[in-house]
C-alpha cells in the first residue's frame, strides 16, 4: 500500500485536501440558509410547472451540468452556455474561442433569446468572480424579465473587485438569493513558493452547493407528498425509458447536449 504523504502547509495532495475540506465545512456551516431560500425558489417554479434553468460560462460551466440532466438531479433542468449561440444560433466555432467572450455583454441578450425560458422559470448562474459583462447583463435581463435568480459567487473574489460590467453591478447584486462558494480570492488555495496560488476550489463547493440544493427540493417535496421528478442514471436497467418519459412533459423547455 503506498503511504500518504501527511497534510500540511506545503504544495502536495494531502494540503489540497485539507484546504478543499475547509471550504466545504465553510459552506456547510454558513449557507444553509441560503441554499434553503434557493430551495424554495426551485421549489416554486418546479410546482408551478416551471423549469431551472443553470448558466455559467468558463469552469463554472460545471456547476450548470451538476444542477441539469445528471443522474439523481431534478428532470425540469435546462442547461445554458456560451456555446448555445454555436449550436442553437448563427454564430461559427471560431467566434466561440475567443476567450474574451464571457466578457462580452452584448453576447447575453443573444444568449438569452435562444434560451427556452418561461414565465413559471427560475434562473441559476454559477460565476466565481460574478463580474464578468456576459454574466451581469444576463443576470440583469432576466431581472427584467420579473424571472428569480440564485447567484452561486465567491463572495471574497467579487467584494474586492471591480465590476467589468458598464454599469458597475456585479452578479450578486442582482441576485434574489446569493449563495457564497467560499472560494478565496483568485480561487486557488495552495500558497506557492514566490507568489500566486495553485489548485482551484470553486468547482468543488459550488458542485456541493449544486447538490444541496437538489436535496433540500426533494426533502420538501418529499414531506409534501409531491411526485418526486429525478433522473435515473442512463446506465442501470430502464434509466433511459425512465427519463425519455419524464423528460416528455418538458418538450421544447430542457435540451439535453454533451
Amino acid at each position: 500500500m503506498t503511504e500518504r504523504a501527511p497534510a500540511g502547509p506545503g504544495v502536495d495532495a494531502m494540503s489540497f485536501v485539507e484546504a478543499a475540506r475547509e471550504r466545504i465545512d465553510y459552506v456547510a456551516s454558513t449557507q444553509q440558509d441560503a441554499v434553503a431560500a434557493a430551495a424554495e425558489l426551485l421549489l416554486a417554479a418546479v410546482r408551478a410547472g416551471g423549469v431551472v434553468h443553470a448558466f455559467g460560462s468558463g469552469h463554472s460551466q460545471a456547476f450548470a451540468m451538476e444542477i441539469a440532466g445528471r443522474a439523481g438531479g431534478l428532470i425540469p433542468t435546462n442547461m445554458i452556455a456560451l456555446r448555445d449561440v454555436v449550436m442553437y444560433g448563427s454564430r461559427t466555432p471560431q467566434q466561440l474561442r475567443d476567450d474574451k467572450l464571457e466578457r462580452n455583454p452584448q453576447i447575453a441578450q443573444e444568449i438569452l433569446d435562444l434560451a427556452p425560458i418561461g414565465k413559471n422559470d427560475v434562473v441559476v448562474i454559477a460565476s466565481n468572480s460574478g463580474i464578468n459583462g456576459a454574466i451581469v447583463e444576463f443576470a440583469s435581463l432576466v431581472v427584467e424579465r420579473g424571472l428569480p435568480i440564485v447567484a452561486i459567487t465567491s463572495l471574497a473574489h467579487s467584494d474586492v473587485v471591480e465590476s467589468r460590467h458598464p454599469s458597475g453591478k456585479k452578479l450578486k447584486d442582482l441576485a434574489t438569493v446569493v449563495i457564497d462558494n467560499g472560494a478565496p480570492f483568485g480561487d486557488a488555495v495552495l500558497a506557492l513558493p514566490g507568489g500566486g496560488a495553485a489548485c482551484g476550489v470553486s468547482s468543488i463547493t459550488a458542485a456541493l452547493i449544486a447538490q444541496m440544493i437538489v436535496a433540500e427540493v426533494l426533502r420538501r417535496q418529499i414531506a409534501a407528498g409531491d411526485e418526486l421528478l429525478v433522473y435515473r442514471s442512463a446506465n442501470v436497467p430502464d434509466g433511459d425509458a425512465h427519463n425519455t418519459e419524464l423528460e416528455a412533459r418538458y418538450a421544447g423547455r430542457i435540451r439535453r447536449s454533451a
